[in-house]
């Protein structure tokens, strides 16, 4: 299905019946690497797994910046009417997701996240640098988005009144030191280090997340 919302038009599918929770993908990538996740979760829950813009079958784009991408969402569920839903976002939807929470108090009930950072220095090095080589390569605006966004003051953390959920894999791109920040910076949160993955293995075509959700929820 199509949405027409935020000078984008995103797509999205919409599968279940129960409590209703957003899934968003990471940079590059779509709602299908919730593949394997979403059968599990439809079972209990009114599913919607959004195209962010300019990614999937969301109508192209060259205009990124987290912000934005936060707005689409707060104009997604509210054009719905999708009453205090739960949000899950890998990477760049983590972000979204904390932005969300941020800028819209009381649009989300709960909050998930997972490999999230509050700037680009939380990033590895060795894996912040490979960013840097490909963008000059490729001059990729999703990879411009990821050299200088986010920023997020962790002090900025203490506004959001929500449980949230921080997840991270042992081995994430993210460093481990700023994964604690986050959850630190929450007044609400749980932390949850992933044993013997990495940024995407337990998420990306696999359904392992799902436990980790429905134990929390």
């Amino acid at each position: 299905m199509y949405i027409h919302i935020n000078r984008q038009i995103l797509y999205y599918e919409k599968t279940g019946e129960g409590a209703p929770i957003l899934l968003l993908h990471g940079n590059g990538e779509d709602h299908t690497i919730f593949d394997a996740l979403i059968p599990r979760l439809e079972y209990d829950h009114t599913v919607y797994a959004i195209d962010s813009r300019g990614h999937g079958a969301s109508n192209p784009t060259e205009d990124y910046t987290y912000p934005g991408m936060a707005e689409d969402i707060a104009q997604f569920i509210t054009s719905l009417e999708i009453e205090s839903p739960i949000l899950y976002g890998f990477s760049d939807g983590g972000i979204v997701g904390l932005l969300l929470a941020l800028h819209y108090p009381g649009l989300i009930s709960k909050l998930i996240i997972s490999g999230a950072n509050l700037n680009p220095h939380g990033m590895k090095w060795t894996f912040l640098h490979k960013i840097k080589q490909h963008y000059k390569k490729t001059g990729s605006p999703l990879d411009r988005l990821m050299l200088e966004e986010p920023d997020i003051d962790a002090s900025e953390l203490a506004r959001i009144q929500i449980p949230v959920l921080v997840l991270a894999g042992s081995s994430d791109i993210i460093k481990p030191a700023h994964t604690k920040l986050i959850a630190e910076s929450l007044p609400y949160s749980q932390l949850r280090i992933i044993e013997g993955e990495d940024h995407g293995s337990y998420i990306i075509h696999s359904s392992k997340l799902y436990s980790k959700i429905s134990d929390w929820v």
